[in-house]
């Protein structure tokens, strides 16, 4: 059966959508539909072959699409940094940048005419809150599938702070709920854990799955990470094709190795150009006044 003509019938039996026969697709390669599971096995021997190829490029269109949008300061609108130089407040479960938390505090300080002290949240101004009830509220926005409380609290359980004992299995437990909630950077964390074996048994194949859900979901470390262990393979192309991506969306370690890939003629003039154009746009628009005046004060 041609893959253009509609697929009316179960590739083992024959038999077709009629009465209550209701045909499923094979969900690895979404080729070919099956009246029941038995079918399905049986067909299998004939199928495989077709089915691991096409499911590989289906993954591999996922893997390199461009990544989603950056999550934005909810004050000044714009992307979040790639450097982590923001903050996280459970009161109202949003993530401020430093250089919002630096223009309350400037503010803050001009009105008193005293050097401000305090760290209450830059978008609901409530003021700061001891350890057990920060901990109390990320549980509770957990609960609601809150994606970023549940990896502040990953966080916690991994580095023991803000009154919680240090557990990595635990921290890893809370990464993957996160994950599946949408955070890219639990992924990513899960991916060096399996690596490194920090809370998990030493898993080279586990690590990289997590790095790609990572980077399909925007995380530029991730795909980074993924770019060197195919350049380690030998595989150039895939690999220059990760830096590309994490290069455009900002990251500048990834910009250095498209570079390198240019000088070694593994990637042409027309690639490192475009790359540069967007790894700038992607730094500008990150880039504000305040965010680099935060840098000299949090220093």
């Amino acid at each position: 059966m041609s893959l253009n003509e509609p697929m009316l019938m179960c590739a083992n039996c024959g038999k077709g959508e009629e009465g209550a026969i209701d045909l499923k697709f094979c969900t690895a390669c979404k080729m070919v539909k099956y009246c029941n599971r038995d079918c399905q096995i049986a067909h299998r021997p004939q199928h495989k072959r077709a089915c691991k190829k096409r499911a590989a490029e289906l993954h591999d269109e996922l893997l390199f699409e461009e990544p989603p949008p950056r999550e934005e300061c909810p004050i000044c609108c714009l992307p979040l940094p790639l450097d982590s130089t923001y903050r996280y407040y459970a009161c109202c479960g949003k993530s401020i940048c430093d250089g919002c938390i630096y223009a309350m505090a400037r503010t803050a300080t001009m009105k008193k005419g005293k050097k401000w002290k305090g760290s209450a949240c830059a978008f609901c101004r409530t003021p700061p809150r001891p350890d057990e009830e920060f901990i109390k509220q990320l549980r509770q926005l957990l609960e609601k599938g809150n994606a970023s409380a549940c990896y502040e609290l990953a966080r916690c359980y991994a580095n023991g702070t803000n009154g919680i004992p240090q557990d990595r299995v635990k921290a890893n437990e809370l990464y993957l709920k996160a994950g599946e909630f949408g955070c890219a950077a639990a992924y990513c964390n899960l991916g060096y854990a399996y690596h490194a074996g920090d809370g998990v048994e030493i898993d080279k194949k586990k690590s990289i799955q997590f790095y790609q859900l990572a980077a399909m979901k925007g995380d530029v470390f991730a795909r980074y990470n993924l770019g060197a262990t195919e350049l380690k393979a030998g595989d150039f192309h895939r690999a220059y094709k990760h830096f590309m991506i994490s290069a455009r969306a900002g990251h500048k370690d990834s910009l250095h190795v498209v570079k390198q890939g240019f000088m070694n003629g593994h990637v042409t003039k027309d690639q490192y150009a475009n790359t540069l154009r967007e790894y700038q746009k992607s730094q500008d628009e990150m880039k504000s006044d305040t965010r680099d005046k935060a840098v000299v004060f949090l220093r």
